[in-house]
């Protein structure tokens, strides 16, 4: 399980980091165009396509077991980092409560980007490596 939780971790911050960076230019560039729920339909594919190149690379990279408990340890730890650091993020650099997160959350900007990172987190589950 050991090597699920560290997969799980790298995971999270290889797709964290390129969605802070995505985030920056979708919040700064993107949205004053397009507004919040297109720059975020426009984000989505993008992290999704992040998401089906990075699993695969890190299942092989720490030999995460093909069974289902080490693939759930996997996610979990994904998603738990993943709902953390977003938490943080939000409050740190937003000055956002948790509730004003909550209700971003909500909004169908905030659930198509909740859908997807619950998506992303399952990809280890779905996806084969050799």
């Amino acid at each position: 399980m050991q090597r699920a939780v560290i997969a799980g971790s790298v995971y999270f911050l290889l797709l964290f980091a390129f969605g802070f960076l995505l985030g920056t230019v979708r919040v700064l560039l993107v949205i004053p165009y397009v507004g919040t729920l297109v720059a975020t339909m426009l984000e989505v594919p993008v992290m999704l396509a992040a998401a089906y190149v990075v699993c695969p690379r890190v299942i092989r990279r720490f030999k995460v077991p093909p069974e289902r408990p080490a693939r759930w340890v996997m996610a979990l730890v994904f998603l738990i980092l993943l709902a953390l650091f977003e938490s943080a993020l939000g409050s740190l650099l937003f000055n956002r409560t948790m509730a004003d997160q909550w209700a971003a959350l909500s909004t169908p900007a905030g659930m198509l980007g909740l859908s997807a990172q619950i998506i992303a987190a399952l990809f280890p589950l779905r996806i084969a490596t050799p």
